[in-house]
């Protein structure tokens, strides 16, 4: 298993991202986002994850960040 951070533009969409996280049997949670990690809402969701199966992306993510040993890998980036 891996471990992600998701930040979002809003509250609302980490909020839903983490119940679609929940149905699909990962475990999730959401936290403020790591100062190293920039985010328009300040929240972000916390998931593990089999090899980047990611649960359904919305309108809302800005972002997905594999958490490594040192720093972070984004895999994921949201088009402007």
């Amino acid at each position: 298993m891996r471990e992600y951070i998701a930040t979002f533009y809003s509250h609302y969409g980490a909020v839903c991202f983490k119940k679609n996280c929940q149905k699909l049997g990962l475990e999730a949670a959401v936290m403020p986002v790591p100062r190293n990690l920039s985010s328009s809402c300040g929240t972000c969701v916390k998931f593990k994850t089999m090899e980047q199966h990611f649960p359904e992306l919305n309108e809302e993510l800005e972002q997905i960040a594999e958490i490594l040993e040192v720093g972070y890998r984004i895999v994921y980036r949201a088009e402007e």
